[in-house]
Order: structure tokens, then sequence, then C-alpha cells
């Protein structure tokens, strides 16, 4: 089990190195995080843009690109962008990310009929944080991507993120389903949804993760919080969930951005339900945030099950 990004990039080096095709690559901060990964040796990237910017970047950073990298010139943002995912998608690369071009552009890539990574399912967004004072890993969903998700939405989401966290070595995740409260109240219709989620799982129809919810976020996260909360130590999680559920993404993005700047957490960000591993992430995110990122990116490379349960 992978308790902190250091574990997991230890856990990333025993598997195969794979794949990195990046789109629009010319941007100081991603080349910056690529070449670290190639250091490392979890990732073999693929540069895809306009080759003269990622000549000039890269002799300002000290990158040797006669060094393991490949370079594919493009020097039209939507040219390189669709350039970029068909390696992925031809089977020619393992994992796609995003350079200096816009999100919309990236996405529609993805998203691309002939050589996207489009599976039919929804697309959401997991992050993955350490966290000063927590013994573990923990994956966050959804904070990005889906406004307002849906029951079937959330099961989906669980399976998603439920992968990725084996994927680093947790063999039944625990899944808190977030509510403002830990019992079910029929004006509160996430607490109605916690708590079908958590039928649905002891029912078999949402597997390899264990679901327990409503919870609130202290019970979820601190296990001393059961000592003053009727019932609670009954629960199935008490302070040691993996995974947490957002109701929406106002709660998930709220979160995310409390850790990232009051709490000196690690992260990484993932996008889930494509056909291979998808790195989108933010240009003012920061080089170890991106290198995280691709670590994370690796390990659900080469995971047996996908990203796509």
């Amino acid at each position: 089990m992978s308790r902190s990004f250091d574990e997991l990039l230890s856990r990333v080096r025993d598997l195969e190195i794979k794949k990195l095709s990046v789109a629009v690559a010319q941007d100081a901060s991603v080349m910056e995080a690529v070449e670290l990964a190639r250091r490392e040796g979890i990732a073999a990237p693929i540069l895809v843009g306009d080759r003269e910017r990622i000549e000039e970047i890269a002799d300002g950073l000290d990158i040797d690109l006669t060094k393991g990298y490949e370079i594919l010139d493009k020097k039209d943002d939507e040219e390189a962008a669709a350039a970029a995912v068909k390696l992925v998608h031809d089977g020619d690369a393992d994992m796609y990310m995003k350079g200096s071009l816009e999100s919309k552009l990236f996405l529609k890539s993805v998203l691309d009929r002939d050589v996207g990574l489009r599976t039919g399912r929804p697309l959401s967004h997991v992050c993955v944080f350490e966290i000063p004072g927590i013994d573990r890993l923990l994956f966050l969903t959804d904070a990005a991507f889906i406004p307002y998700p849906t029951l079937e939405d959330k099961k989906v989401m669980i399976g998603y993120t439920a992968e990725i966290a084996r994927a680093c070595g947790v063999e039944m995740p625990k899944v808190a389903v977030l509510a403002a409260v830990e019992t079910v109240n029929e004006k509160m219709p996430v607490t109605v949804e916690a708590a079908e989620l958590t039928r649905l799982n002891e029912a078999g129809e949402i597997k390899g993760c264990i679901v327990d919810g409503p919870l609130s976020m202290d019970l979820a996260i601190d296990p001393s919080a059961a000592e003053y909360k009727p019932g609670a130590k009954d629960r199935k999680i008490v302070g040691d969930a993996d995974i947490l559920l957002f109701p929406d993404i106002h709660a998930g993005n709220l979160v995310y951005k409390t850790l990232v700047r009051t709490c000196n957490a690690r992260n990484g960000n993932i996008l889930t339900g494509t056909g291979s591993p998808v790195i989108l992430t933010s240009r003012s995110d920061t080089v170890d945030v991106k290198f995280n990122s691709i670590a994370i990116a690796a390990v659900a490379a080469g995971s047996k099950g996908g990203l796509v349960p």
C-alpha cells in the first residue's frame, strides 16, 4: 500500500516504463515535470508540438532531448493535440498529458470519435492527496468535472476511484460518501443517496470497495471523532476512509483548494472514464503536482483493470 507519494513512486519504478504523450509540449513547467519523470524512470516522453519552442525551452532548463525523448513537430495546437492523443489511441503511448493548450481543446481531443479516448462512460476527476497528519493517501472525487453528480454518476465515480486506489496498493479501499450529517434525512437528498450507495455496496452491486454513508468529514478522516458521535464506533468507516466522495463539485472544489492553500499537502490529479490515463492539470499547478500526476497515471496504466470498471 502506498501511504505517500514517495512510496507510490517506488511502486511505479517496479513497473514497466510507460510512454507518455504530451500535447503541445512547449510549456516549461510541464517539460520540467516530464524530465523529472524520465530521470526517475517512470515515463518515456513523446513531445508533440512546436519543435523549435520545445528545443528552446529544453535548452533553458538544461534538458538533453537526445536522452530518451521523441519529438513530433506540430506547429498548430489542435493538430498537435490530435496527433498526441492518436498515439495513445493506437497503442503507441500509454498516457496522455495536457501541455500548453486550452483545456477545451485538450478535452476535445480526448473525446474525438476517431482518435480519442472516449469510452461512452462519464468522465470524472480524481485527486490524490498526501496530507500531513494523515497516515495514508486520500483519493478525492469529484472536485473539478461533474458539477451535480446523480446517483448513477456516483456509482461510476466510486468504481473509477476505487480502481485507482487499488492500483496504488489499497486492496479494499474504504469509500466515505460525504454529507453534513451521519443520519438519513429526507430533506437532505445527498444523505438519501449516500444510504442507497451503501445499500448497493452491501448488495454486491458496487464491488471492490467498502462504502459507508452518509458520513461527515470528521468521522471519515479522524478516528477520534467517533468518541463523541453516538453509534459512530459501529460504522464501517471510523476515521479511516481512503476515498472521499463529495456530494457535488462545490464541496469537492472547496476542500481541494483549502488543502492546497493551507496545509502543505502534496497532490496529483487524473481524469478517469477514458480508455487510457489522462493527465489534466492546470497551468497554475506546480511542477510537483504535474510530476505526481504522471506517477498516478503511470501506476494506473500499469494496473490490470484499467480505469473503466
